[in-house]
């Protein structure tokens, strides 16, 4: 056993260095050593893997090959060349030695990078970079050395927490030179300084953008160097000044020569806080001493070997031990410690806090990728550290006015991109596989106001976008609200909110909230809404019921990145996204039957990328799935499918990840199934079981306890088990109970070369599903969703409901029709089999009177007076034009009807008013496009001849144009440019109708768009924005007038007599867009003046004695067409 030494004998023992990473003394105790696993971890930890690429369907993995602690603020690591998150391995060119780096999908962090080069500064020392090759490159833990080449300069990284030591080698004889780009972040700067001070330090900040450009944060930097520079200056884009102390803006750095004659390597201590300057220079003095890298490298390389020992295997090849060790390595940098050793940090009210004494502070939580499989793993391992954690999410929460953060990087919410309220079912995994002092009765009742209310915050983030809809109809709809950078996400939010609602269940649960606990489980059964028993998938529904006709998974546009209604992924990959209740989903497709031959096709690929109806590994959603086998009654199918991807996709070599690692999600997946097991419902400490990889492992938790596996017969070759004893006696299941992971246990495994068709197949053998709540059949329409007819027709319907596994029952339907159609006959009785489906035939009749347009039928599904999830069928009467028409009314909140606009990379708008109407123009700064989708629904990709509506504000002489995609002989289709607008500076709204050849609509504009407004930055302001398009494929309906419609009234304000109480005056008005409404007022003999604040339809008078005897009233109504008074309205004492 390792002796525990005290941080001041530790630091003696090291030479200066001082224990600083993001463990306790307590974490960092090392386990007790056993003969049959292996004692150093360390020498099975290669850096470099994950630091290539993933496969064509995800690009970078994005580790880096730096050096960091465990869970440390600084990873001090190489970034190179036109690599968006820092280093990737095919590239050859370094750009410098930056402070922090995550693992992330989007461009950020890469802050402060350092390069020593030699010879000239140039006249662009900020886009200096330097070559090198993996020949002279070598990653260890706690070290980092790499030559570069064309300076023939040396350089050795190591880093304790929250500093870094850096050497650099020069060549004898050479011009020693030093760059710190202060304004050089990975993302972007909005703000960067540096100063030099004196004549061996520089210090500074860095305000970058946030993750995928979102939102903002500041680090600040102080760099000691081990000798004094001979000469100094900064540089501000392309200028540089020599001599200069000072530079600031984007962009902006210094360099620093020095004479190397006495001594050929210059170091440099680099110190880092999201603080201030101070906090850094505080932190460097803490933790690093002297200049010698040695007891640095030693102290970081000690730290992780007792981080990594609390996981021992044995009895691998060397590669699945480099592959295993490096996975728990990438499982143990993040979340990364931000409060100061002094124990202040930055809050996400732009606050500086102090951490309660006896915690850390973190950050960086990539929570929808990470609670699945990472926050379980830390919690076992590190109990303390996770808690810690988790009451960090809860102190964010706090300082941004009560709300969940959602992918909090540093001190903001930086993520618009994937959907889930993910930190909670984190926090609730945390909580079950044993974080300590989680404050769950504090965090509860900001979980909930989340849950059940939205608000933006911050650059616009929601925590839970219009849930509000989501809590009235059970399901989030597949429309704008659900929109996510991948497209609308409605069947996703779903399933990740019922996820996260099981998950405030057991939180509410732990501390005795059964009132919470029990309405929350059964809000985690609103899957159910989203299932179509008409297809058996999970499908998006849009806000009148409606599921979309045809087969679950329709084949995604090339450029897409999933399907419609799914975020990152497709119906076939979110098929198995119940983890809550698997039986029941099984139940729900038609039992096991239907289940397994569907999981088997899946498996026929295992890295299919988001637009293919197979595995993808490369993506969080889908890590469970190899485990869905064992609900099935088949774990051999489990240990197999498992087996095959830690052999195909995880290997020890920079591209030896499926997909980008999202801050260790992808390989915490690796160490758990390597183990034999993984944890499968969120907020419980369920394990499922798969086969060992190695012949022995202890997994020490936090607790002082430990799992102890033992696999004989384990090996690459032998993924198959034929029986298991948990602590001596006989085990048949493939759900470890929970005891296991608060209370340890031995694991012993029979493996085998061949299947074992009998092991664990009964029908109670299977993990855990949560039914509470389920209800026993769910209803359906076959067709299933918009069903176009012509006036005059009938049409054939099968109304059924299909059981869920949990008892037989009797269902009663009734349809509900509207606009004179009829539903014969309009109710009945059906008889469900708990595994089974009953159904009858219908026939809806349309009159030939039917004017065009959308007529749902709900058809309402009860059982002993529960309603049960039922189906809309929507007849959609098409117009006899042939003719689309879309639009979209541009303001705030915008006003889509089949068109809508998309904020994307270059084009992004905010919402503006000219001459007093509502609309949009580009924000500027690099935004210079308004973007648009149509709905495929109505206009799929195609051949279309199209005319493009445009209303906007004549201001100015410039010229605009459309960019649509188009599928003509022309260069460049995708972005095909329309007739150009010129303006005539009248200062009045106008339409230009714009002719649109040739017109393709397929969604291969930037973010999948159909076309853009080339409108320049933030200048030109549109009002509305409509398409008329006709062509084979269009769906005939007319959803708004092409060209605005002036207004018209409807409603006259009535004549009223003034008394004691308030008075009011009410009007109305049609157009299109709709009218926006002022109330004017004229004295007897008077003008006509408006009533300030009365903008609504009705004009409410709370003292009308105010107004002279006589006095006249009107609303007048405007939009794009014109205008309308009403006639006018008097006023009598």
């Amino acid at each position: 056993m390792l002796t525990t030494l005290t941080r001041t004998a530790l630091a003696a023992v090291l030479g200066g260095a001082v224990l600083m990473g993001g463990l306790t003394q307590a974490a960092a105790a090392s386990p007790p050593a056993r003969a049959d696993v292996f004692a150093d971890p360390v020498q099975y930890v290669n850096p470099l893997i994950g630091t290539g690429n993933g496969g064509e369907a995800v690009g970078d993995i994005n580790d880096f090959p730096g050096v960091d602690t465990p869970f440390g603020m600084m990873q001090l690591s190489p970034d190179t060349v036109g690599s968006g998150v820092g280093y990737s391995y095919g590239k050859s060119s370094i750009r410098g030695f930056s402070l922090n780096h995550a693992s992330a999908g989007c461009s950020v962090f890469g802050d402060v990078p350092i390069l020593p080069t030699t010879g000239p500064i140039g006249t662009d020392p900020g886009n200096a970079s330097a070559t090198f090759s993996h020949e002279h490159e070598h990653a260890t833990l706690g070290s980092y050395d790499v030559l570069l080449t064309d300076s023939g300069v040396n350089v050795n990284l190591t880093a304790t927490s929250r500093t870094g030591l850096l050497s650099f080698a020069y060549p004898a004889g050479s011009t020693a030179q030093v760059l710190v780009k202060s304004g050089a972040s990975l993302g972007g700067n909005s703000a960067a300084s540096v100063t030099v001070d004196g004549d061996d330090e520089v210090s500074g900040s860095a305000t970058a953008n946030g993750l995928c450009g979102l939102g903002s944060y500041t680090v600040y930097f102080d760099i000691k160097f081990s000798q004094p520079f001979t000469a100094h200056g900064t540089w501000q884009g392309k200028t540089v000044t020599d001599g200069s102390a000072g530079a600031s803006g984007k962009g902006s750095g210094a360099y620093l020569t020095f004479d190397t004659s006495s001594s050929t390597t210059v170091r440099a201590k680099v110190g880092m806080s999201y603080v201030s300057v101070d906090g850094a220079r505080k932190n460097m003095a803490s933790e690093i001493h002297g200049w010698n890298p040695t007891p640095v490298q030693q102290q970081t390389r000690a730290e992780w070997r007792r981080a990594l020992n609390t996981v021992q295997v044995g009895g691998g090849s060397a590669a699945n031990l480099t592959t295993f060790y490096t996975a728990l390595y990438h499982s143990l940098q993040f979340p990364s410690v931000f409060n100061d050793v002094d124990g202040r940090y930055m809050g996400f009210d732009d606050e500086v806090h102090h951490v309660p004494a006896k915690q850390t502070q973190y950050a960086t939580f990539s929570d929808w990728d990470t609670y699945r499989a990472l926050a379980p793993l830390q919690a076992m391992l590190f109990p303390k550290e996770a808690g810690d954690m988790a009451n960090s999410l809860i102190r964010d929460a706090e300082q941004q006015g009560g709300w969940m953060p959602r992918w909090p990087l540093a001190n903001v919410s930086t993520t618009g991109t994937m959907n889930g309220d993910s930190a909670v079912p984190l926090i609730a995994n945390t909580v079950a596989f044993g974080g300590r002092k989680v404050d769950v009765a504090r965090v509860l009742p900001i979980m909930l106001k989340g849950a059940n209310h939205s608000e933006e915050l911050g650059w616009g983030w929601q925590e839970r976008q219009c849930v509000e809809e989501y809590v009235e109809l059970g399901y989030a709809p597949n429309d704008a609200c659900s929109q996510g950078a991948h497209g609308r996400q409605g069947v996703s939010e779903t399933l990740e909110w019922s996820i996260d609602d099981f998950a405030i269940s057991q939180l509410a649960a732990a501390i005795g909230d059964k009132h919470t606990a029990a309405q929350y489980q059964l809000r985690s059964q609103n899957w159910q809404n989203t299932f179509n028993p008409t297809t058996g998938y999970l499908q998006p529904r849009d806000e009148r019921g409606a599921f979309p006709n045809g087969p679950a998974f329709v084949t995604p546009p090339a450029n897409a990145f999933g399907q419609d209604g799914y975020d990152e992924g497709n119906a076939a990959g979110y098929g198995w996204e119940v983890p809550q209740n698997m039986a029941g989903l099984i139940a729900a497709m038609g039992g096991k039957d239907v289940a397994i031959p569907r999981l088997d096709t899946f498996f026929s690929e295992i890295n299919a990328g988001p637009n293919a109806p197979y595995m993808w590994m490369g993506n969080e959603v889908d890590l469970s799935v190899p485990y869905v086998y064992d609900y099935l009654g088949q774990p051999w199918k489990t240990q197999a499918q498992v087996r095959r991807i830690e052999q195909s996709l995880y290997l020890p070599t920079p591209d030896g990840l499926p997909g980008n690692d999202d801050l260790g999600a992808m390989s915490s997946w690796y160490v758990w199934s390597a183990l034999g097991m993984f944890p499968v419902t969120p907020g419980r400490a369920d394990l499922a079981l798969g086969s060992p990889l190695f012949t022995h492992a202890v997994v020490h938790l936090g607790n002082g306890r430990s799992i102890d596996i033992n696999a004989p017969a384990a090996g690459d070759g032998t993924p198959y088990v034929k029986g298991v004893r948990l602590d001596g006696r006989p085990f048949d299941s493939t759900g470890l109970p929970e005891s296991v992971v608060t209370h340890g246990g031995r694991l012993d495994f029979s493996l085998s070369s061949s299947p074992d068709t009998k092991w664990a197949t009964g029908s109670h053998d299977a993990p855990p599903s949560y039914q509470t709540g389920q209800d026993p059949a769910i209803g359906f329409t076959d067709p299933s969703g918009p069903v176009t007819v012509t006036a005059g027709d009938t049409k054939q319907v099968t109304v059924g409901a299909q059981g869920t596994g949990l008892h037989s029952t009797t269902v009663k339907w009734t349809a509900h029709a509207s606009g004179g159609i009829t539903v014969s006959p309009s109710s009945g009785t059906l008889h469900v089999a708990a595994d089974g489906r009953a159904s009858t035939d219908a026939t809806v009749s349309i009159p030939a009177s039917v004017a065009s347009g959308f007529y749902p039928i709900s058809f309402s599904f009860t059982t002993g007076g529960q309603e049960l999830p039922g189906g809309v069928l929507v007849t959609t009467v098409q117009a006899a034009d042939h003719t689309a028409i879309v639009a979209d009314d541009l303001g705030n909140p915008d006003v889509p009807n089949g068109l809508s606009v998309k904020e994307e990379g270059d084009g992004h708008t905010t919402a503006t008013t000219a001459g007093g109407l509502p609309g949009r123009t580009t924000t500027g700064a690099g935004s210079f496009y308004m973007y648009f989708n149509i709905d495929n629904s109505f206009v799929p990709g195609g051949k279309y001849d199209a005319t493009a509506y445009i209303s906007y504000f004549d201001q100015g002489t410039g010229s605009w144009s459309i960019q649509y995609d188009s599928y003509g002989n022309v260069s460049n289709n995708a972005y095909r440019d329309s007739a150009r607008v010129t303006n005539t500076n009248t200062g009045t709204w106008k339409t230009a109708a714009i002719p649109l050849p040739e017109a393709a609509f397929s969604g291969r504009e930037n973010g999948g768009s159909d076309l853009r407004l080339n409108i320049g930055a933030g200048s030109q302001v549109i009002g509305r924005v409509a398409f008329a398009v006709t062509g084979d494929n269009v769906l005939a309906m007319h959803l708004a007038s092409a060209q605005p419609v002036a207004p018209a009234v409807t409603t006259q304000p009535a004549d009223a007599t003034a008394n004691s109480g308030p008075v009011s005056f009410t009007a109305a008005a049609t157009g299109d867009p709709q009218p926006v409404v002022r109330w004017q007022a004229s004295p007897p003999g008077g003008d006509w003046a408006d009533v300030g604040g009365a903008t609504s339809t009705t004009l409410t008078l709370t003292s009308p004695q105010d107004y002279a005897d006589g006095t006249q009233f009107r609303a007048v109504f405007t939009n794009l067409a014109g205008e309308a008074a009403t006639d006018p309205a008097t006023l009598r004492d």
